[in-house]
């Protein structure tokens, strides 16, 4: 089986699409195929498809599906759009309860049809996700420690699995999911929405960035998140990236960036709120968020600087057991089993350790004014997190905090890497960060914050002692 098999059966003429949230009844849609050359056109997006390409090289090159009319262009532009949003609010409102309707309906509908679709789309990413995974495993040979790390991970998603598959099921079949929305032009470029049920007003979004080594990184990998995120009335996108070896940290910032940038101008086509959009990362998620945030705020402080969103819409930045100092982590990660000559080649050399390091580049003198743009930052880290230390959150905190950015640091006692974003969440009941996310999402709205007070508590998806059976044997 090969990539154009996989890409060729998951774009069926006859497929429904689930990633056009508005006009798409009304786009007509045309392919034909011969030899291997696959062309679908409208008129907001053309796919080529040919089997001159080597699976390498392989690129689907589009235009994001929603018109960039309301592209951000500077401050005055973006003041500009937050007041068309207001007056168009009733117009976007009816529109969106037409196109939920809509996506309801085809999904109740075409069930059958949706699930062949969905295999066509998990078959042609396990393909690409194994094609790399051989590659990388080429580049590190076969060390000790990555055999020890590869059983230690294997019996933990075992011991996690039946939270796994409840997982999987609510991520392929829910009706509150909009998967794979296209959002830039290169491989990986694509978004998963988690929808809240309310939807007679704007939602605050959270732009979420997972985490993965900079190796095995998902949208996928949220959906926890976004599941119970979106049960408190709060609208989550996923951004997908590519990963090392299809790209290094420079293509993985790139990717956050155009996906910040599509959330920024396009969430309130979908019943998001312009104005409350959170910035959050997870692991290494968090350090490629943090970069991003940080790239686009030394653009906006520059002169000339081309920019499609802009550091403003940001309300604020939530980082997850996140690193943002690699001069200080490279050798952790190293004794941790992360060679330091592969984090090297992700990191675009040692030259690049310094420019990727948001501690060490807010410290310089000439990215000052960058430095002041920043929204609220809120970092996130367990006490007894061993694969980033707690220590990398307070000490970027503490360094925010000197150059005057509004920033701070929560540790939560005893808690390890996946304590805090899956463990925890599996558990049920309470969940302390979670409850600390949901209050500062909503600290501005008290009929949130009332409806947050009466939430029944979360159903916990996996038995206790295989919680703590997969703890103790956690490779991160």
């Amino acid at each position: 089986m090969n990539s154009r098999f996989l890409l060729s059966f998951f774009v069926s003429s006859r497929m429904q699409s689930q990633i056009l949230p508005i006009s798409s009844a009304l786009a007509s849609t045309s392919s034909s195929s011969s030899r291997g050359t696959i062309f679908l056109d409208d008129q907001s997006t053309r796919l080529f498809i040919s089997p001159s390409l080597k699976d390498d090289d392989l690129s689907i090159q589009s235009k994001p599906l929603i018109p960039r009319a309301s592209s951000y262009s500077g401050a005055t532009g973006n003041n500009n759009n937050n007041n068309n949003n207001n007056n168009n609010y009733q117009q976007q409102k009816r529109r969106r309860k037409i196109n939920n309707d809509n996506f309801l309906s085809s999904n109740s509908n075409g069930r059958g049809q949706s699930i062949g679709d969905e295999v066509g789309h998990a078959a042609s990413e396990t393909y690409l996700i194994t094609r790399l995974s051989l590659k990388l495993l080429r580049y590190l040979g076969v060390g000790y420690r990555w055999i020890q790390r590869f059983l230690a991970l294997g019996s933990y998603a075992v011991l996690l699995m039946p939270g796994f598959i409840q997982i999987a099921y609510y991520y392929f079949f829910s009706k509150q999911i909009l998967r794979s929305v296209i959002y830039g032009v290169q491989p990986r470029n694509r978004l998963d929405l988690y929808l809240p049920k309310d939807t007679t007003q704007p939602k605050p979004v959270v732009a979420f960035v997972t985490g993965g080594a900079w190796i095995i990184g998902y949208k996928a990998w949220g959906s926890l998140l976004g599941q119970q995120l979106s049960e408190r009335d709060v609208m989550v996108a996923c951004i997908d990236y590519r990963n090392f070896p299809q790209g290094n940290i420079c293509d993985m910032v790139k990717d956050a960036s155009e996906g910040i940038s599509f959330i920024c101008n396009n969430i309130s086509q979908y019943g998001g709120d312009p104005n409350r959009i959170y910035l959050m990362g997870q692991s290494a998620g968090a350090h490629i968020a943090a970069c991003a945030l940080l790239e686009q705020a030394i653009k906006e402080s520059g002169e000339g600087e081309s920019t499609t969103w802009s550091v403003s819409q940001i309300k604020a930045y939530f980082g997850l057991s996140g690193g943002y100092n690699l001069l200080n982590l490279v050798d952790h990660f190293n004794s941790r089993g992360l060679y330091r000559s592969l984090f090297l080649s992700i990191m675009d050399g040692e030259q690049s350790l310094r420019r990727f390091s948001p501690e060490v580049i807010v410290q310089d003198p000439k990215y000052r004014s960058a430095v002041s743009l920043l929204p609220p930052i809120i970092l996130f880290h367990g006490s007894a997190d061993y694969s980033i230390p707690s220590d990398a959150s307070k000490s970027f905190a503490e360094t925010l905090q000197a150059l005057g950015v509004k920033a701070e640091s929560v540790l939560y006692e005893g808690k390890t890497h996946t304590d805090i974003f899956l463990q925890d969440p599996m558990r049920g009941g309470k969940d302390e960060m979670f409850e600390d996310i949901v209050t500062r999402i909503h600290a501005d709205d008290p009929e949130a914050l009332a409806k947050d007070l009466v939430a029944p508590p979360r159903r916990r998806l996996v038995p206790e002692f295989m919680l703590k059976l997969a703890r103790a044997v956690s490779p991160f």
